[in-house]
């Protein structure tokens, strides 16, 4: 192979560490003939593919890539694969892929090819991972990762080991964390800044605010073909968001101040979403995973809340938005009629640790989550345990 390509795959390798895995890592088919791992910008897809790896090299011939190297401004990246099997290359990794021109055609191509070839994909942009899965849907299963649970922020920064637990086991107070004796102190640390694998960095706020700049400026406008001018509006919308949220969008008064039409706005908030700038709450109308009617909108996680919120960031807004956040990972969250959050018919009111149980007297099976408690009892549960379920 290029020289340049296996300096750049040792200099990675060399930065890796392995001593925490996502919880991703256990659910990828590492061994599929192709497979794809996409997500928003900067929750940790490069590092995982490296960490298995680092693991797993000794035993198998493998070659890690990143599609905006230079290498790739005069190869293909069909060429290169022939190449490493020619080599006796077994397992390809390819990050960035979203950043390569026609990958998805190549990828397909590669995939015919060469059939005792493993590849591996990773896309930080969601949105043109999306736009060529259906081309692929045959071939590759598409893995999405988000950020750190609360969970994991413990063991990633903390050295503080937790199960994950099922949300019946929340709900019936069976949650137990021998190490830690007062959760709320590093609660709060998570909210404000323990999403994102690089939370630990003293530039954290530069680095985030770069995500948010990349995403909106670059990522979203590129891959749904808008102009600048559209990508500023877009920018501007965002900021709207994060000074009202959780709001329900009314779309005329919105189009008015971003000024563009209302009929635009409804795709406008959906590459948010899946770009992982937004999290979008729908009615249950249209069955499961959110094709109903968008109830309310939230930044998509609370250290963007607290980074984009500025002084006026409402502690009930992240509230809601850590849970939202964290339960739509491994559940089904829609809106409920009489409360905030509905899951699988139980109906969730979230607040502060004086929050009555008024809003969840109708409720079939209703439960006050609190904030600023450690411990539950009954149908009250702390909101810091819905952040061990992944």
């Amino acid at each position: 192979m290029d020289i340049s390509l296996v300096e750049f795959m040792e200099g990675q390798l060399k930065q890796t560490t392995a001593t925490f895995h996502r919880y991703m890592y256990d659910k990828i088919s590492w061994n599929s003939r192709m497979f794809g791992l996409v997500g928003p910008r900067g929750v940790g897809k490069s590092t995982m593919v490296l960490q298995y790896m680092k693991e797993h090299r000794p035993t198998q011939k493998m070659l890690y890539v990143s599609a905006d190297h230079l290498y790739f401004t005069t190869h293909t990246l069909v060429d290169t694969a022939a190449e490493f099997v020619k080599e006796g290359g077994e397992q390809l990794f390819i990050d960035e892929i979203h950043k390569y021109e026609n990958w998805s055609r190549e990828l397909k191509q590669i995939y015919d090819s060469y059939p005792e070839l493993k590849v591996g994909f990773t896309g930080s942009s969601v949105l043109d991972i999306y736009k060529g899965h259906a081309d692929l849907s045959r071939r590759a299963p598409i893995f999405m990762m988000q950020g750190l649970s609360f969970r994991e922020y413990l063991t990633l920064f903390h050295q503080i080991e937790a199960s994950v637990y099922a949300l019946d086991d929340i709900l019936h107070l069976k949650v137990s964390i021998p190490a830690l004796n007062h959760p709320l102190p590093l609660f709060r640390e998570y909210l404000r800044t323990g999403y994102y694998p690089f939370s630990g960095d003293s530039d954290f706020e530069i680095r985030l605010r770069q995500v948010v700049n990349q995403t909106m400026e670059t990522d979203i406008p590129q891959y749904a073909n808008m102009n600048a001018s559209t990508g500023r509006k877009l920018k501007k919308l965002l900021a709207v968001i994060a000074q009202s949220v959780p709001f329900k969008p009314v779309m005329d008064s919105l189009a008015s101040v971003i000024g563009v039409s209302r009929n635009v706005l409804p795709g406008h908030f959906l590459y948010m979403e899946q770009a992982g700038m937004i999290g979008q709450l729908r009615d249950d109308t249209g069955g499961i995973r959110g094709v109903g009617k968008v109830e309310k909108v939230y930044l998509d996680n609370p250290n963007l809340a607290y980074l984009l919120g500025h002084e006026s960031t409402d502690i009930g807004n992240i509230r809601e938005t850590f849970f939202y956040n964290q339960m739509r990972v491994t559940t089904d969250v829609v809106s409920s009629r009489i409360s905030d959050f509905e899951i699988d018919g139980k109906t969730f009111e979230v607040g502060g640790k004086k929050k009555g149980k008024k809003q969840i007297s109708e409720a079939a099976e209703g439960y006050v989550v609190k904030d600023d408690i450690e411990f539950g009892s009954s149908n009250t549960i702390p909101l810091w345990m819905f952040g061990l379920t992944y």
